[in-house]
């Protein structure tokens, strides 16, 4: 199972960017646990000033921007 995260202040960006992931997410039949992060603290464990941020197993993938749904595709992992 992977770790999906959206990292946010809760925004209209951080709402489409978990819309997106999980509608990718559950077309690519990714078995995942889903996490809102919205503790700037933890933004900068990241090491991301800019939100919001996907993070994948603890990996950032995208931030500052949701992705179209072709790159969620190609950045999500195959299982």
């Amino acid at each position: 199972m992977h770790k999906i995260q959206i990292l946010g202040t809760g925004c209209t960006k951080c709402a489409n960017l978990t819309k997106a992931a999980t509608t990718a997410a559950d077309e690519l039949g990714i078995a995942y646990e889903l996490e809102k992060v919205t503790d700037f603290l933890k933004f900068a464990d990241y090491g991301v000033m800019v939100t919001p941020a996907l993070v994948v197993d603890g990996k950032v993938l995208v931030a500052g921007k949701v992705p179209k749904h072709d790159e969620l595709l190609k950045l999500l992992p195959q299982n």
